[in-house]
Parts: structure tokens; sequence; C-alpha cells
């Protein structure tokens, strides 16, 4: 493996890290529902998308072919979480939660 790919690869888990580290405590330090929600959608979206991304970059360089199963997921998770914090906003101000 080059020496470009391995500083690819740990500023991709560096930068994963630190934005799923960011949205983790976006959810201990906001105080109400709404806030909280927001944290985790976008910052640990972008942090777990970053991880996946590595991931799928280091067994298309070492493995045999092109690794697309990591990009499958990451798609998946691009589509889902902004859906699913939306849902729970929507039931959130349906229950009347402030």
């Amino acid at each position: 493996m080059s020496l470009f790919t391995e500083i690819l690869l740990s500023a991709l888990v560096l930068i994963g890290a630190g934005f799923t580290l960011i949205g983790s405590l976006s959810l201990v330090r906001f105080k109400d529902f709404y806030t909280r929600l927001h944290g985790p959608t976008k910052a640990t979206t972008l942090g777990v998308g970053c991880l996946l991304i590595a991931s799928s970059v280091y067994f298309s360089v070492t493995g045999d072919g092109l690794s697309l199963h990591e990009m499958l997921v990451t798609l998946f998770l691009f589509i889902t979480a902004p859906i699913s914090a939306h849902l729970l906003a929507k039931a959130a101000l349906h229950l009347g939660l402030r």
C-alpha cells in the first residue's frame, strides 16, 4: 500500500471518529429533544460515512477489485438518517413535546 493511500485512510478514519464524537457529545450536552435530534443526525451520519468510505478504499486497494458493499451502506445511511430524524420530529410535534 502506498504512502498516499495510508495518509488518506488515516485522515478519513480521524475525520470520521471526530464527527462521531461530536455527534455523541451533542446528544449528551444539548437540553431539549429537537437539538438532541439534530446533533447525532448530522454529525454522526458524516462520521460513519467517512469510516465506511475509508473501509471501502482499504478493501478496494488490498483486495481483488472494487468494494461496493460499504458504498451501498453509506448510500442507505445518507437516505434513511434524515428521513428517520424527520419522522421523529413530526412524532414529537404531534405529541406536543416541547
